[in-house]
C-alpha cells in the first residue's frame, strides 16, 4: 500500500478523471493481489505494480471503446448553455507544485512522451522498467523521454529567447 499515491498520480494522468483513476488503482491492487506469486522477490515491486497498471488501463481503453455510450439528453440540454469549467485530472493534482508555464507545457504533450518523462523524471523508473511497463523497447523509451524533455525545455525557455539563443530578459 505505499505505493498508492505513485499510482493513484499515474491513473490519473492516464485516465484524466477521478472515479476513473480510483478504480484503475483498486484493480491493480486487486490485480496484484491476485497474482502476488508471479511477483518475483528481489525485483522493483512499485514497477511491477506500475506495469500492472498500464496494462490495466490499456486492456480497460481497449474494452471501452466496444461498450455502447450512454447520454442523458435532458442533462446535455441543460449544460449546453454554461461553459464548462473543467480541470485535467493533472491540473487537480500537481496544481500546488508546478508552476503554471510547466503546468501548461506538460498538459500539452503527447500522452506517449508525457508519461515517459513523468515515469523517468519524477516515478525515477529506470529506462528498462518503463520498456516494460509501456511495452516498448528501451531505446523507444529513451527516445521518448529525450524528446519529451525537448519539448518541455522549448516551450519553456525557446519562446523566452531571441533569434540568437540569448535569453529575453523583461525589465
Amino acid at each position: 500500500m505505499q505505493h498508492v499515491d505513485s499510482l493513484y498520480g499515474a491513473a490519473m494522468r492516464l485516465t484524466r478523471n477521478l472515479s476513473d483513476a480510483e478504480d484503475l488503482v483498486q484493480e491493480t491492487y486487486l490485480k496484484a493481489f491476485r497474482f502476488s506469486g508471479q511477483f518475483e522477490q528481489g525485483t522493483n515491486v512499485k514497477a511491477w505494480l506500475h506495469t500492472i497498471l498500464h496494462n490495466t488501463f490499456l486492456n480497460m481503453r481497449r474494452h471501452a471503446g466496444r461498450d455502447p455510450v450512454a447520454v442523458d439528453s435532458e442533462i446535455v440540454e441543460r449544460s449546453s448553455g454554461e461553459p464548462a469549467r473543467v480541470r485535467t485530472p493533472e491540473q487537480i493534482l500537481l496544481r500546488d507544485t508546478l508552476d503554471s508555464d510547466l503546468q501548461a507545457a506538460i498538459d500539452s504533450m503527447p500522452d506517449q512522451l508525457r508519461q515517459a518523462v513523468w515515469l523517468r523524471d519524477v516515478e525515477e523508473f529506470s529506462y528498462a522498467e518503463i520498456a516494460d511497463m509501456l511495452k516498448a523497447a528501451k531505446g523507444t523509451v529513451m527516445s521518448r523521454i529525450s524528446r519529451g524533455r525537448r519539448m518541455l525545455y522549448d516551450r519553456l525557455v525557446g519562446d523566452k529567447r531571441d533569434t540568437h539563443g540569448l535569453r529575453i530578459v523583461k525589465g
